[in-house]
C-alpha cells in the first residue's frame, strides 16, 4: 500500500498495514474500511440478508434462515452405529458380495436424501484418495468408473494413464453428517488396470485377494488391530505451513493419561472417538499419550482387511475433526525432537474355525509353536521390510532408542525396545505385536508383507550364537531403501513392478532431504512427506 501524500510512514504491523498517525484522516478511513471487510468476511451469511431485507423489503432473499432448501440425510449417532455394525457383520460373516451390492444399490436408489457417494482408494505410498460421485450417476455407471492414474505418485505413467475403480460394496459406511457433511455415504474400491484385471500397485486389492485365497485354501482368517498414535497441533494445515513457521505448537502438555475434561486435546479425542464409534469401530479406550499433545484411540480387533480400512478412516476422521476445531491431527512419526514419536503398533493373530492358532497355554509366553515360527520368519526379514513399515525420512527419527523406540530386531514379552512384543493374553486375546510399524505406513502393504512373511517367508538363522547377537533396524531411509532393493524375498512378495516403483518414489522423497537427520526436524522431511506434500509443495524445490 502506497503512503498518502503528507502522511509520515512507520514500519508495517504484522498484518501488513502501515502504522499511520492515529489523528490522520487517512488512518480513520483505513479503520472504517477494515471494519467493513471484517464484517463481510465473518458475518456475511447473517448481515447481508438482513441489509437486503431492510433496503428492499419487497424482494425475498435466498439466504433466509426460515426457508430450508435442502433435506439431505443426517442420521443420529446411535442409529449410525447400528447401521455400520450391521454392515461390518456382513463382512465378518462373508456374505455374498453380489447380494450385498444389490442391497446397497436398492438402498441408494430408494433414499432421496443421499446426494453423493464418496469413493476411496489408497495409492502405493498409503495416501487415501477420495472422489465424490453424484448418486444418480453412480447408480448408472458403477461398473465403468475411471480416473487418471498418472496423477497419482507410484501409479501408472502418463502414456497409460487411465485406471478403473471397482466398488467394494462390502466396505460401505454411513457417515456422521457433522464431520463429512449431510447426504453422503462412503465406499472403498479396488483399483483395476485398463483391461479390468487387478492393478498391481493397489495394495488393498493385493491384501484382499491374499486373505480370500488363504481362507479358501486353508480355512485361515487373519486378524489385526492397530494402536495408532498422533499429535494434535494448533492451527489448520500446520504440516503444510511448517516450511514457513519451522515449528509445531502443542495444544496440551498434560501427558500420559492426564488431561482435564475441558482440555483441547481431551475435547478432540472425545469428538473423534464419538465419530469412530458411530462408524462401527467398536471402540475400546482412548487417551492422551506420553508426549505433549499426543493421542491414541483404540478399537476392536477385527479381520485384517476391515482393520486396514479402519486405519485409513481413523486418520481421515481425526484430521477432519481437528480441522473443524482449527487444529491439525498429524501422523508424522516424529514431528518434534526430544520427545516420544508416534507409532502404529500392530497386533496380529490367525484363527481357524474360531480357534486362535497363536495360543498355547503351555507354550513360552503363552504362544504356540505356530506363533513362534511366525515371529521367527518376521524377524528374519525385519531389515528387508523396514522400508515398508517405516516409509519416510521422518520415520527414522522415531527409531531412536532413547524414546522407547522398537529398533531392536528381537522379541520380548516385556522389553518395549524390541521390534516384536508378546503381550499378556488368553485363548481369545493372545497375539503378536509388531511395534516398529509407523503411522505413515501403507497399512494394506504392511499387513500383506507381515502376514505373508510370517507364514511363508525365509526362516531365521539356526546358529544360536548368531541369533543371540543384538541386531538393529536401519537408522536412516537410505539404508532401508538399499536393503529393500537387495531383498529377493521383497521382490518376490510384491512383484518386480511394485518393488521397483516403491523404491523409486521413496528415493525421490529421500533425495530432497539432507542425508543426515541431525538434531532438528528439517523443512524438507515435512514438506515432501507423502501424507503432506501436494503438487504445489512438491514443485517448490
Amino acid at each position: 500500500m502506497a503512503t498518502p501524500p503528507g502522511v509520515p510512514w512507520t514500519p508495517a504491523d504484522p498484518y501488513g498495514w502501515p502504522n499511520f498517525p492515529t489523528d490522520s484522516l487517512f488512518f480513520n478511513k483505513i479503520i472504517v474500511r477494515n471494519a467493513v471487510r471484517t464484517i463481510r468476511l465473518t458475518t456475511v451469511s447473517c448481515i447481508v440478508p438482513a441489509l437486503v431485507q431492510l433496503r428492499f423489503p419487497h424482494i425475498p432473499t435466498r439466504m433466509s434462515s426460515t426457508t430450508n432448501l435442502r433435506s439431505f440425510l443426517e442420521i443420529p449417532y446411535d442409529e449410525l452405529e447400528q447401521l455400520n455394525l450391521k454392515a461390518k457383520s456382513q463382512r465378518l460373516e462373508r456374505a455374498d458380495p453380489q447380494a450385498v451390492r444389490k442391497e446397497r444399490m436398492k438402498y441408494l436408489a430408494g433414499e432421496p436424501r443421499i446426494k453423493a457417494v464418496t469413493v476411496c482408494f489408497t495409492d502405493l505410498e498409503g495416501r487415501l484418495h477420495m472422489l465424490d460421485y453424484d448418486k444418480n450417476f453412480l447408480l448408472k455407471s458403477d461398473e465403468n468408473l475411471t480416473f487418471d492414474g498418472s496423477s497419482i505418485r507410484g501409479f501408472s505413467s502418463q502414456a497409460e494413464s487411465d485406471l478403473r475403480l471397482k466398488l467394494d460394496w462390502m466396505a460401505f459406511y454411513w457417515l456422521p453428517s457433522d464431520v463429512f457433511g449431510p447426504g453422503k455415504v462412503l465406499v472403498f474400491s479396488d483399483v483395476l488396470a485398463r483391461d479390468g484385471s487387478p492393478y498391481e500397485g493397489d495394495m488393498r486389492g493385493q491384501l484382499k485377494a491374499y486373505l480370500a485365497s488363504l481362507h479358501a485354501k486353508s480355512g485361515l482368517t487373519c486378524y489385526a488391530a492397530n494402536e495408532i498414535e498422533g499429535f494434535l497441533f494448533r492451527g489448520r494445515e500446520a504440516e503444510r505451513h511448517f516450511p514457513e513457521s519451522h515449528k509445531f505448537e502443542y495444544v496440551s502438555i498434560g501427558g500420559y493419561y492426564h488431561s482435564l475434561p475441558s482440555d483441547p486435546l481431551r475435547l478432540f479425542i472425545d469428538a473423534a472417538a464419538e465419530a469412530q464409534r458411530a462408524m462401527g469401530f467398536a471402540n475400546e479406550k482412548d487417551h492422551p499419550e506420553v508426549a505433549p499433545s499426543q493421542f491414541e484411540m483404540n478399537f476392536e480387533y477385527s479381520e485384517a482387511l476391515i482393520a486396514a480400512d479402519q486405519f485409513q478412516i481413523y486418520k481421515l476422521l481425526c484430521r477432519q475433526v481437528a480441522a473443524r476445531m482449527d487444529m491439525t491431527a498429524s501422523f508424522l512419526p516424529k514431528p518434534v525432537v526430544g520427545i516420544n514419536g508416534s507409532g502404529a503398533h500392530t497386533n496380529l493373530s490367525i484363527s481357524k474355525g474360531g480357534k486362535n492358532l497363536f495360543y498355547d497355554k503351555k507354550g513360552q509366553d503363552g504362544l504356540s509353536a505356530m506363533g513362534w515360527e511366525f515371529v521367527d520368519r518376521v524377524l528374519a526379514s525385519a531389515s528387508d521390510m523396514c522400508l515398508v513399515l517405516n516409509p519416510s525420512v521422518n520415520a527414522y527419527r522415531r527409531l531412536d532408542p532413547h524414546f522407547e523406540a522398537p529398533n531392536q530386531i528381537k522379541v520380548s514379552a516385556i522389553d518395549r525396545g524390541s521390534m516384536i512384543r508378546i503381550p499378556l493374553g488368553n485363548e481369545r486375546s493372545t497375539r503378536v505385536e509388531v511395534r516398529s510399524v509407523g503411522p505413515d505406513t501403507n497399512i494394506y502393504q504392511a499387513l500383506y508383507v507381515i502376514f505373508r512373511t510370517g507364514l511363508d517367508g525365509p526362516q531365521g538363522d539356526k546358529d544360536e550364537s548368531k541369533r543371540a547377537r543384538t541386531r538393529f533396524l536401519p537408522s536412516n531411509i537410505y539404508d532401508a531403501i538399499r536393503l529393500f532393493k537387495a531383498s529377493t524375498w521383497m521382490r518376490e512378495l510384491l512383484g518386480a513392478t511394485v518393488h521397483d516403483k516403491f523404491s523409486e518414489v521413496k528415493l525421490n522423497s529421500a533425495e530432497r532431504c539432507p542425508k543426515e537427520l541431525g538434531t532438528r526436524v528439517k523443512r524438507s522431511e515435512v514438506q515432501f512427506h507423502h501424507e503432506v506434500t501436494n503438487q504445489f509443495l512438491w514443485n517448490d524445490f
